[in-house]
């Protein structure tokens, strides 16, 4: 190729999806419509269907006889959204990735800010979510509480309230892609990874249509993982208690050895008694709870089990294999 000749860019989109049938269209309208707006830049729209149990699959398949720009990996069950993120990952061969969910929240035409900032020598862009639209306020204080907690436990420094959706080159993806962990917090392991990375920030909007697939069940432990998976200050924590009930029955025991020395009185009152008890119990079952949580996250990692399941892979290269399965 001439020297002249700059080579043609690949963008590489990926929107996991769980019964996204609400929406789907009008993602996909939409998507297309920022696709026509770049200029030397290719696209690929890589979807994951993480499991759906309505027609999402089957509407995005609708799509991809007149669109090749198209590809979609079916899972054969739900494994969940950072798993099918990272199955979109794995399945990219653009020189940038985007993450972006199906449910628009995220605006597709921010992406044309991130290209900017690509461009400028940045290798993650990501969006900083100034408001959080149609979401209550018992959400809005509780993710604003995670983020900071996160960042406060953490051992890598995550930007505050950000999500998934953000642009990642191809030298991000492939450290990423490298990474081998089960419990998978990518937007800690894009922190993690270090390189040049900066934030815009952007409104989040409401959902378009269908519903939440985070309900509070999913969201704790969603935020369980997250901690657990970046910090190992839970278990100085625990420690830390330990240390202090061990402090407080020494305290009780001299207590006690000065009532028996100095006084008549030998036995307190039963109440100071089972005070004492609960509380010792109940630090006890929290340490062992959160080194349970540890222990957990070891054996998913000793069984090697695959990451997910893939049922159908349709619209990819023959070569353009999926390296995690």
């Amino acid at each position: 190729m001439p020297a002249h000749i700059k080579k043609q860019r690949l963008l590489s989109l990926v929107i996991p999806c769980y019964n996204e049938e609400p929406v789907i269209d009008e993602t996909i309208k939409r998507l297309k419509a920022f696709s026509a707006e770049l200029k030397h830049i290719n696209i690929e729209l890589v979807f994951v269907d993480d499991g759906s149990h309505d027609r999402t699959a089957e509407i995005i398949k609708s799509y991809m006889a007149s669109d090749t720009r198209i590809k979609l990996l079916v899972f054969s069950r739900n494994f969940g959204h950072q798993i099918a993120v990272t199955a979109g990952v794995d399945a990219t061969a653009g020189d940038a990735v985007v993450l972006i969910d199906a449910d628009l929240q995220d605006p597709p035409e921010l992406i044309h800010q991130m290209l900017e900032k690509w461009d400028e020598g940045y290798q993650v862009v990501y969006g900083t979510r100034t408001k959080r639209l149609g979401e209550s306020l018992f959400k809005r204080v509780t993710a604003r509480l995670f983020y900071r907690l996160l960042n406060r436990l953490s051992d890598v420094d995550i930007p505050l309230d950000t999500g998934d959706f953000r642009l990642m080159s191809r030298t991000v993806v492939n450290t990423l892609i490298a990474m081998p962990e089960r419990d998978r917090f990518v937007r800690g392991m894009v922190s993690w990874v270090g390189f040049k990375q900066i934030g815009i920030p952007y409104t989040r909007a409401e959902r378009f249509a269908g519903e939440s697939k985070y309900p509070l069940r999913k969201m704790f432990s969603f935020a369980t993982g997250g901690i657990l998976s970046f910090s190992t200050k839970p278990l100085q924590m625990a420690v830390n208690f330990g240390m202090i009930c061990s402090s407080l029955a020494l305290t009780g025991i001299l207590y006690v050895l000065a009532l028996r020395i100095f006084t008549n009185i030998w036995v307190e009152g039963w109440t100071a008694i089972m005070i004492s008890i609960l509380f010792l119990g109940g630090v006890q079952l929290i340490s062992i709870g959160i080194l349970g949580e540890y222990i957990g996250r070891i054996y998913n990692e000793v069984k090697q089990r695959p990451l997910y399941v893939v049922q159908e892979s349709l619209g990819f290269k023959v070569d353009q294999t999926i390296k995690k399965q």
